[in-house]
């Protein structure tokens, strides 16, 4: 697969992403980060709105997986309180996690999208394993690596935009 760092998709919030888009986009599955995606990095609690479209999409034809870095009990008790399978350690960017949860759960990655907040990881192990890409703006950039971070990810986000255009 070619190792790119520009995501097929990019939104604001994980919020924007409907069964409708997916479908559109041939997705069945999707594969979500955790910290700064679903909830920031401090809490396990979800908002409102995001349980509501957790909900929204658990209700859909969509099968959602949680595949996180974390090694945190906190992503085990979120994904065991809100019923959604996960995969943890999975060392994104490489391909060891995405694919454990491509084969633990029979998906097809011409069928699955990895929806996440960060280039460097999320987009990165999608496009390396053939899903496809979502980037989504960070929950929260709450310390001073992460607003790092994020400015070394502006070049891929504005070519990503201007792609899309």
């Amino acid at each position: 697969m070619p190792l790119s760092l520009l995501p097929d998709v990019l939104t604001d919030s994980l919020t924007d992403i409907t069964p409708a888009l997916l479908s559109e986009l041939g997705v069945r599955s999707l594969l979500l980060d955790f910290d700064n995606t679903i909830v920031p990095y401090t809490t396990d609690v979800p908002t409102a709105e995001m349980r509501r479209w957790l909900q929204t999409l658990q209700d859909s034809e969509i099968f959602l997986c949680i595949v996180s870095n974390s090694r945190k009990q906190r992503v085990v008790r979120f994904c065991q309180e809100n019923g959604l399978p996960c995969v943890t350690h999975a060392r994104k960017p490489f391909s060891r996690g995405i694919r454990e949860a491509l084969m633990r759960y029979q998906l097809e990655p011409a069928h699955t999208a990895l929806a996440g907040d960060q280039v460097f990881t999320d987009v990165l192990g999608a496009n390396g394993c053939g899903l496809t890409s979502i980037l989504i703006s960070p929950i929260c950039l709450h310390n001073v690596w992460l607003r790092l971070r994020r400015g070394l990810e502006e070049p891929f986000r504005w070519l990503a935009r201007k792609r899309r255009r």
